[in-house]
């Protein structure tokens, strides 16, 4: 392939001379590739293909700065190849948050401690006017993916007007609470494929579309997984836990923590209905089926947050028809 031998000889470019071996690294939801290339020396480095017509490698390399000055464990770049899309960078191991949560379930307090930690060092860093704004716009194109993909090419049913209309209403309601929401530096995929076990922890990938937005977004992200659940039980500890640290560094959070695991819980709506989105486009359009397997899950965090708020209750009966539940008594559009 064309681009396999570009960037080949790209890396005979970097080190003339020395045998150099590739493996793949990583898979990833977007257009991009990751490498590990073993050096003569049997040092490794990571290298990533973003093709220039899908991504752009700006966006990371502007990131991956803001996010070392602010004291978080990113990779290092060495070498950069903008018109081609390829970046030389510092290899954070292969070893994930989720890889080890799942082997090993008891080490989760400790990591979630340095991920919390890690993620206020981030929200600290607060960059206005460097970072795109997660405004009203890129929020709402965000649960548009899922009457998209999820409704229409994932479930294969059209919406009656009268379905419409309530879907339309549950997302005014969830955009007026991301809105009004104080903001921070947001990560935007802050979760435990995204995390790695490295020295120090974590290592943070996949930062290239951090924004400037609502304050529980990479909280939210973290807790509620869409590869792997807690009881909510110690979801509910951690996110204690993480707002009194806020309120420590002087955050922008509320005194009341009622307030701030509503916002938690909205937040979560949002993105919830983003990702069952995303993983429909990505079966559907790119044929990947990896992701099918955790729709339960994020459903499951979905539909119980619309249990609990009146605003909400239409959606839980829109999505009960949808999935051909029967639907509890006392409530009708």
């Amino acid at each position: 392939m064309p681009r396999t031998q570009a960037l080949q000889d790209w890396i005979k470019q970097l080190f003339p001379g020395q045998p150099v071996t590739l493996a793949p690294a990583s898979a990833d939801a977007s257009f991009r590739r990751y490498f590990r290339a073993t050096l003569a020396d049997g040092s490794t480095r990571i290298i990533m293909d973003a093709p220039p017509e899908h991504e752009n490698c700006q966006p990371y390399l502007d990131i991956a700065q803001l996010l070392n000055a602010a004291g978080v464990h990113v990779p290092v770049i060495y070498a950069q190849n903008l018109d081609q899309g390829f970046l030389l960078l510092s290899d954070l191991g292969n070893t994930t948050y989720l890889d080890v949560l799942k082997s090993h379930p008891d080490s989760a307090a400790a990591l979630y401690r340095e991920a919390a930690t890690a993620l206020l060092a981030i929200q600290k860093a607060n960059h206005p006017g460097l970072l795109p704004e997660y405004d009203r716009n890129l929020l709402a194109r965000e649960l548009q993916l899922f009457p998209e993909w999820y409704v229409a090419r994932h479930l294969d049913i059209s919406l009656s007007d009268a379905q419409q209309s309530v879907l339309n209403n549950a997302f005014e309601k969830i955009l007026a609470n991301n809105l009004a929401q104080p903001r921070v530096f947001v990560h935007r995929d802050y979760h435990s494929r995204n995390l790695m076990l490295s020295e120090p922890n974590p290592g943070i990938l996949d930062f290239q579309d951090a924004v400037f937005g609502p304050y529980t977004y990479d909280l939210v992200s973290l807790y509620r997984d869409a590869y792997i659940s807690w009881e909510e039980e110690q979801e509910l500890d951690w996110v204690i836990r993480f707002w009194e640290l806020a309120r420590k560094e002087q955050l922008p959070v509320p005194a009341d923590f009622a307030d701030y695991w509503r916002d938690y819980e909205w937040m979560g709506v949002q993105r919830q209905l983003k990702v069952l989105g995303i993983f429909a486009r990505l079966y559907h359009r790119d044929g990947k089926d990896g992701y099918l397997a955790d729709m339960p899950r994020v459903m499951a965090y979905l539909r119980r947050t619309a249990e609990r708020y009146i605003d909400l209750k239409p959606l839980l009966l829109l999505l009960d028809e949808l999935e051909n539940r029967e639907s509890r008594a006392g409530y009708t559009f």
